[in-house]
C-alpha cells in the first residue's frame, strides 16, 4: 500500500514569541497532568493491561500494578515531551492551542524537564522491579514516539501516522514482556492490530481537521494528497485491518466468541470506510469521517475488552490465549 508523494516542502511554523520567552510558569497540577495526555495514556494502560493479563504467566499483583504504573508514567512522559517539542505547531492549531505550553501556563523548559524525569524514572523502576526487557521496550517506545514520530516523521512525511503508529502499538507487548520476560506470537498479533488500526483512525480525524493541519504545515495525508486519496487509503487499511483483527481467532489463539466479535466489528469498519469513500463532499463527508473516527475507538476497545472478558471467565471455551 503506497502512500502519496512526499514531495511537498512543508516547513514548520516559527515558534511563537510568547512560547519562546523564558518566563516563570503559572502551571497547576492539572496543567502537568494535561501534559501527560491522559486520554492517550488511558488507552496505553488499557492495551498494556490486556497484554499483561492474557500472557500465559502472571506477575504478583503488586508487580503487575507497578508495571502498569510505569507504563502509564512512560506514556505520560512521551506526551509531555511531544508537547514540549510541538509547542510551535500546537499554538496555530485550533484543536491544540489551549494545551499548557502554547497557552503559556507551562514553559517549554519545564515541560522538557518534567517529561525527561518521568521517562527516566518509569524505565528505571520497571527494570528494577519487573524486568529489563519490558523496561527496554518502554524506553524504545518513548524514544520512537518522541524522536522518530514527533521530531522527524510528523513534520516531514505523510507516512507519519503509518510508521509512527508503531509507538502506540507497543504497550500490549510491554505488558506481555512484563509478565513473561519474553515476546510471544500472541503479543505480536496485538501489536499488529493496533498498528493497522492507527492509520484509518487518525486519517478519519484529519479529514475534518484538514484546515488545522494545513495551517500548521503538517503533511497529513489529506493536506498532501487530497481528500479522495485519503478516503481510498482509509478503505485499504480497513480491508487489511479486518482480517488482522480476527487473526488471533483465525490462528487458533482466541475463542470463537472473540472471532465473532472481531469479524462483525471488522465488517462494520469496512462498511463505514466505504460510506466515507462514497460520501459527497461537504457536511455528509465530514459526518461520515466523524462516524468512522468514533467507531474506530469502539472497535479497538471491544476487541481488547473481549480478550479480558475471555480471560476473566476462565473456562476453556472462553479462554482467549493459552
Amino acid at each position: 500500500m503506497s502512500l502519496a508523494s512526499e514531495s511537498a516542502e512543508l516547513a514548520p511554523p516559527p515558534l511563537r514569541a510568547e512560547i519562546a520567552r523564558a518566563e516563570p510558569g503559572m502551571a497547576g497540577v492539572g496543567d502537568y497532568f494535561a501534559l501527560m495526555k491522559p486520554r492517550v495514556m488511558s488507552l496505553v494502560v488499557f492495551t498494556a493491561l490486556v497484554g499483561l493479563v492474557v500472557a500465559p504467566t502472571h506477575l504478583h499483583p503488586v508487580l503487575s500494578f507497578t508495571a502498569l504504573l510505569c507504563i502509564a508514567v512512560g506514556a505520560g512522559a512521551a506526551g509531555a515531551l511531544n508537547m514540549w517539542y510541538d509547542a510551535d505547531i500546537d499554538a496555530v492549531m485550533e484543536r491544540t492551542a489551549d494545551r499548557p505550553v502554547p497557552a503559556g501556563r507551562v514553559q517549554p523548559g519545564e515541560a522538557l524537564a518534567f517529561g525527561m524525569t518521568l521517562a527516566v524514572g518509569s524505565v528505571a523502576l520497571l527494570g528494577l522491579m519487573v524486568n529489563w526487557l519490558a523496561a527496554g521496550l518502554l524506553a524504545f517506545t518513548i524514544f520512537f514516539y518522541v524522536v522518530v514520530y514527533t521530531m522527524w516523521l510528523k513534520r516531514w512525511t505523510p507516512q507519519n501516522i503509518v510508521i509512527g503508529g508503531a509507538s502506540g502499538a507497543f504497550p500490549p507487548m510491554i505488558g506481555w514482556a512484563a509478565a513473561t520476560g519474553g515476546i510471544g506470537i500472541e503479543a505480536c498479533l496485538l501489536f499488529l492490530i493496533i498498528f493497522f488500526w492507527t492509520p484509518p483512525h487518525f486519517w478519519a480525524l484529519s479529514l475534518y481537521r484538514t484546515d488545522d493541519y494545513a495551517r500548521a504545515n503538517i503533511p497529513m495525508l489529506p493536506v498532501v494528497a487530497g481528500v479522495e486519496e485519503t478516503r481510498r487509503q482509509i478503505l485499504l487499511y480497513s480491508l487489511v485491518l479486518a482480517p488482522i483483527g480476527a487473526s488471533p481467532w483465525l490462528l487458533g489463539y482466541a475463542s470463537l466468541a472473540y472471532g465473532i466479535v472481531a469479524t462483525v466489528s471488522g465488517a462494520l469498519m469496512i462498511v463505514l470506510s466505504l460510506r466515507l469513500k462514497r460520501a459527497p463532499a461537504g457536511p455528509a463527508a465530514e459526518q461520515a469521517a466523524k462516524h468512522l473516527f468514533a467507531f474506530s475507538i469502539l472497535y479497538l476497545f471491544v476487541l481488547f475488552a473481549m480478550l479480558l472478558i475471555g480471560q476473566g471467565l476462565g473456562s476453556p471455551s472462553w479462554r482467549v490465549f493459552g
